[in-house]
């Protein structure tokens, strides 16, 4: 399965890098001379203020601050508008009358502007501690660190997190069988899905002894098949696809026979639908002894994302012949806005693309979080 999400979610490592690179101007030299703040903030007066205010401050939640913003950025993001690889009616009709002189200009009055500061956003629980606190609720039966000691239950620890959610929807919608404790799944929001689904991810699976039934050496022949979602032993490389490796044997068995009648998953279904209850057994066997490992590193993953982030969006980088936009101290929802559009290939950037993929909402609201806390430069 494709990889999406977690995210787990998105990273905002390059939030706005562009391909498009410095769009073609005059010389240096030239371009100084052909500059007009004044008449730039003419252009601003008449088209721009609305939403970006003439002190370049974005009018409403989710409109960009553009005060101090770098010059060769905001070139590219008219120009793309203009070429309608960034998509808003409003701005593609303002780029697309704007003169090369005018678009210049433009540029140049909001990046000549001090930065915006406003109010420190207020602190936010990280998606790991929050779904830490989530997981108490879980660990009757799945065990406080994910791991379960139930005959029957199956342990969440190092389990992929965007599958996860999708099982609790699948649970939400009466796609699998109830138990007492999905009667608390209705009261999560998708942000409180993903930060539980993180928590557990980034636990570590803890080695099982071989189940009182079934036969893992003859099991493993059987899983030749499998492996080409589950990954090598059941350690899945796919966050939307399940590990087995480590997990509970009754419960596998339990869901490969779901797959027959319940679960609906055409090609689980077609495979499973030819192996006997004796051959299921044996690679539910085999794969409750294989070593699993934590997928996720909830617990530094949002630094560790930032650090990555400040390769280009530092604030003290500049990264020469690409536009790379100042994100400290920008709008919170833009930020959450615009990587949300990475991720989902709404924005054009084959960079930010791959950086974004395989990002929750949860991680996205945190990573933007942490950069509209900080002071604009």
């Amino acid at each position: 399965m494709k990889r999406l999400t977690l995210g787990i979610v998105l990273s905002v490592a390059l939030v706005a890098c562009t391909d498009q690179g410095q769009p073609p101007t005059k010389g240096a030299s030239e371009k100084q001379a052909a500059v007009d703040v004044s008449a730039g903030k003419a252009i601003a007066e008449r088209e721009c203020k609305g939403c970006h205010g003439l002190d370049g401050k974005g009018a409403a939640p989710a409109i960009p601050h553009l005060a101090a913003q770098r010059e060769r950025y905001l070139l590219a993001a008219l120009k793309a508008y203009k070429e309608g690889k960034r998509t808003h009616a409003a701005l593609k009709e303002i780029a697309t009358h704007l003169s090369e002189a005018d678009t210049l200009n433009l540029a140049a009055y909001y990046a000549s502007l001090p930065p915006v500061q406003t109010a420190p956003e207020k602190e936010r629980v990280p998606p790991y501690e929050h779904g830490k606190r989530l997981a108490s609720a879980c660990a009757k039966c799945h065990g406080a660190d994910g791991n379960s000691t139930i005959a029957g239950t199956p342990s969440l620890a190092g389990q992929q997190p965007q599958y996860l959610v999708i099982a609790i929807q699948e649970y939400l919608k009466k796609e699998r069988k109830a138990a007492p404790m999905h009667a608390l799944l209705p009261g999560l929001t998708k942000l409180d899905m993903e930060s539980l689904a993180l928590y557990f991810a980034s636990q570590v699976p803890a080695q099982r002894t071989a189940p009182s039934f079934g036969d893992p050496n003859a099991g493993e022949p059987l899983t030749a098949v499998c492996g080409g979602c589950h990954g090598a032993n059941g350690v899945s490389t796919d966050t939307a696809t399940p590990s087995l490796a480590g997990q509970d044997a009754r419960y596998l068995v339990d869901a490969v026979k779901a797959y027959r009648t319940t679960r609906k998953r055409e090609n689980m279904r077609l495979y499973v639908t030819g192996l006997s209850d004796k051959e299921i057994r044996n690679i539910a066997a085999f794969y409750s002894v294989q070593k699993s490992r934590a997928v996720e590193k909830g617990q530094t993953l949002v630094q560790d994302l930032t650090a990555r982030c400040e390769r280009c969006h530092g604030r003290d980088v500049d990264v020469p012949g690409m536009a790379v936009p100042k994100i400290s101290g920008q709008d919170r929802d833009y930020l959450i806005m615009a990587l949300r559009a990475y991720r989902d290939d709404r924005r054009e950037s084959s960079v930010m693309h791959k950086m974004s993929l395989p990002y929750s909402d949860a991680i996205i609201e945190s990573l933007a979080s942490a950069y509209a806390s900080q002071p604009a430069k």
